[in-house]
């Protein structure tokens, strides 16, 4: 296999999307799939980093148990812009919008996607959201926490929840549009010969991620209009003292927001099933299991939502259903967990700087999903609710796993999309600094969380024996930040200074890798077709033996 910084066979050069056009009215105004990802994939990076400046005031605020760096409405409008944002404007749209608005027409053998304008409008709305919450950030902010629970965002709080509430709206639509395009792609452009059974497992993730955005994202575009309406025209939707019901808010809040969870994560979980055949050499063990826990993991995931609210008054009776139905989504996510570790065996395994990601996902992953099995339990979640353990156990599942996956992704992807290779070294200190710096930064809020420490406290004065955890989880977001960091800077440098990369510098199997890199823009200069299995690396071992003897 070639190495990520020594290309086997130089690209030529010649027209691709990146170069087809340098004015800015070009970019803007494109329709080509690949643009438009670039577009999000900056747009979005921007979102991280403004996300993760409120975290570092978050973390600044606990170094110390008293509150005295912010004032506390302070401090409850930092982590609830955190909050919106890394949710909203990172976690939803970063794998999707980037890497699936650039692959998923390359991998199925198709020139675009099926609505490319509708595609470029995505990335609008989505901008558009963004200015809406960056200027209710700079005029006052929101301090209810990103789930606006009611009726303290209907009635008690005078900050912008209409404003806020309006740009998660628009940036729902962003996905709807997005998942919609996925969707109608996939079924109708497929390359001949690319069956059900021979797409690539990414493929099958934002497919089953793509139904979770048209069916679930209306629901909380709904929910948001109550809540305006509400505030606006005092209805008594939600309002206890109107004649509301606020577990309403709740069961239609969740009943999107959790199977977000897996908006977040299953594209993620596609990532790593390609690096781990591509890096191990063998095909998916179990690719049809892992396949359709895709889709199982989409459906279940929408009989889940309840429970978040098993200390919020539903019946007990409720709460034992929510409680099984959430241990059996673990199912299909065990399900691919053994079946990445069971082609991982006896694999001709390369420790590129995306495996790196793809070994740190699976054990911060499964880090993240034992623990929510421990929140699923009614007896130790009533004991955890609303305390570290849970915001421990989200950033395991939501940071831990999305970040990873994505990261890794980007890194194996790099190539295809630039045109040139990155610094190895420099990438594989990257992933330690992220791994680490994890671990630092969020296993000792299950410590935290367990002892009683309670979520959304700027001031923890009457629990000073905490401070230390506290003082270790802020000294581990500093090392997580360098390593979120150093990537940024080394695909910059490489886009002007890394080697040419030819068009399958890992020697991987699937379609992208068979244009050029970066691609031209209509991705294929004749349809392809395909007549073999997915990831069939015992035939592509078998031609570069001939190869080599042939040489």
């Amino acid at each position: 296999m070639a190495s990520a910084a020594i290309p086997a066979h130089p690209a030529t050069e010649r027209t691709n999307y990146l170069t087809n056009g340098f004015s800015v009215k070009s970019w803007l105004l494109t329709t080509d799939h690949k643009r438009i990802a670039v577009l999000y994939l900056i747009s979005i990076t921007l979102f991280f980093f403004l996300g993760g400046f409120f975290a570092m005031l978050i973390r600044l605020e606990l170094l110390t148990p008293a509150s005295d760096l912010m004032h506390t409405d302070t401090y409850n409008k930092a982590f609830t812009m955190h909050g919106m944002i890394m949710v909203f404007f990172f976690l939803i749209p970063v794998v999707p919008a980037t890497l699936g608005n650039f692959l998923v027409p390359l991998m199925i053998g198709a020139k675009d996607l099926a609505f490319p304008r509708i595609n470029l409008l995505s990335w609008y709305l989505y901008v558009l959201g963004g200015i809406l919450i960056t200027h209710c950030m700079l005029t006052g902010g929101v301090d209810t926490g990103w789930t606006f629970y009611t009726p303290f965002s209907t009635a008690f709080t005078n900050t912008k929840i209409i404003e806020a509430g309006l740009a998660a709206f628009v940036a729902g639509f962003s996905s709807i549009f997005t998942g919609l395009n996925f969707i109608v792609t996939i079924h109708r452009m497929r390359a001949p010969g690319l069956t059900w059974n021979r797409l690539p497992l990414f493929i099958w993730a934002n497919y089953a991620t793509s139904l979770i955005m048209i069916l679930g994202t209306p629901v909380v575009a709904i929910t948001i209009v109550l809540v305006a309406v509400e505030r606006l025209f005092h209805l008594g939707i939600f309002d206890p003292r109107l004649g509301g019901d606020p577990l309403l808010f709740q069961h239609l809040f969740w009943f999107y927001s959790h199977p977000a969870v897996y908006i977040m994560i299953l594209p993620s979980m596609g990532i790593i099933s390609e690096l781990i055949t591509a890096f191990s050499r063998k095909r998916v063990f179990g690719y049809n299991f892992v396949a359709l826990s895709s889709v199982a993991i989409a459906v279940i995931g929408f009989l889940v939502w309840a429970h978040h609210m098993f200390v919020a008054g539903i019946s007990l009776y409720a709460a034992m259903v929510f409680s099984f139905l959430t241990f059996f989504v673990g199912v299909p996510s065990a399900i691919k967990v053994f079946n990445w570790t069971a082609t991982l065996y006896r694999g001709s395994i390369s420790y590129a700087t995306p495996m790196l990601y793809a070994f740190g996902f699976i054990g911060l992953f499964t880090i993240g999903g034992l623990t929510g099995l421990f929140l699923a339990t009614l007896g130790i979640d009533v004991h955890v609710t609303d305390t570290y353990f849970v915001v421990a156990h989200f950033h395991y599942v939501m940071v831990g796993g999305v970040l990873m996956g994505f990261l890794g992704g980007l890194h194996f992807w790099w190539p295809k999309i630039s045109g040139r290779l990155y610094p190895e070294g420099w990438a594989k200190l990257s992933a330690l600094f992220v791994f680490v710096g994890f671990n630092l930064t969020f296993f000792p809020q299950f410590i935290l969380g367990y002892l009683g420490m309670p979520r959304r406290y700027a001031d923890y004065s009457h629990m000073p024996e905490f401070q230390v955890l506290n003082v270790l989880s802020t000294a581990g977001s500093s090392v997580l930040a360098v390593g979120y960091l150093l990537p940024m800077i080394y695909f910059v440098w490489s886009l002007r200074y890394g080697p040419l990369a030819d068009a399958n510098p890992w020697a991987a199997a699937g379609l992208e890798w068979k244009t050029a890199s970066p691609p031209p823009t209509f991705n294929f200069d004749e349809t392809p077709v395909v007549t073999w299995e997915a990831y069939n690396y015992d035939e592509i071992e078998l031609k570069e033996q001939k190869e080599v003897a042939v040489g």
